[in-house]
């Protein structure tokens, strides 16, 4: 395995953390395509801890992003501090709500939203030397803040999400589930994922495009 692509997680679970399937999908493509990998996540407390059963927030409960990412790592993961892009030919960052919660405060702030300081400094690498950087479902919108203004991204087509994207400066383009937008110039690949997938199939579908192009693009 030559290829290595970080991959930054936010937790574990759709609702307070990284979303699983769309995690599991993008290490499985990855894995299929013979290329390698390594997950990272900030060493900090989630935004909130969700039941998942009722999706409601549980009060006076706190968990740690890091040790909840393991849980989707298999224990194999190291802190986002740890990120060096020099070691990595791409980073992929899967959607959820902690994208929205605990990499950025999206979910609060909306287009006044602020990124993780450890994220953004993990990222800055793969910007500089123009190393493929993947994004899904939610995560996109973080770009503007992350990445600059003047990206092309997509997250389907939710006006309010994508209308924050433009208020931020960013470039958003409409997108089926089972699509992929690429921007070349800022190279930069997303798809939307579970913004707009009912069945877990639909989102394999553009999950393994996006891992496709990424692999494309690392040559």
């Amino acid at each position: 395995m030559t290829k290595q692509v970080a991959i930054v997680l936010a937790g574990c679970g759709v609702f307070d953390g990284s979303e699983i399937y769309e995690t599991t999908l993008t290490l499985l493509r990855l894995d299929q395509l013979g290329i390698g990998y390594r997950c990272f996540a900030p060493d900090v407390e989630q935004h909130h801890v969700i039941n998942h059963l009722t999706q409601s927030p549980v009060e006076g409960e706190a968990r740690n992003v890091l040790q909840e990412s393991a849980r989707l790592a298999r224990g194999e993961i190291s802190p986002i501090t740890e990120l060096n892009a020099d070691e990595f030919d791409a980073v992929i960052v899967p959607g959820g709500f902690g994208a929205a919660k605990n990499l950025s405060d999206f979910a609060t702030q909306g287009d006044s939203m602020q990124v993780l300081e450890s994220l953004k400094d993990a990222l800055a690498g793969f910007k500089q030397d123009a190393k493929p950087i993947g994004l899904m479902c939610i995560a996109p919108v973080m770009v503007p803040r992350l990445l600059g203004e003047g990206i092309a991204v997509t997250i389907g087509h939710d006006p309010a999400v994508s209308g924050a994207i433009s208020a931020m400066g960013g470039l958003h383009r409409s997108c089926s589930v089972e699509d992929i937008v690429v921007d070349l110039e800022h190279r930069v690949v997303t798809t939307p994922a579970y913004m707009l997938a009912t069945r877990i199939s639909e989102a394999a579908t553009g999950i393994f495009k996006l891992v496709d192009r990424i692999d494309e693009m690392m040559e």
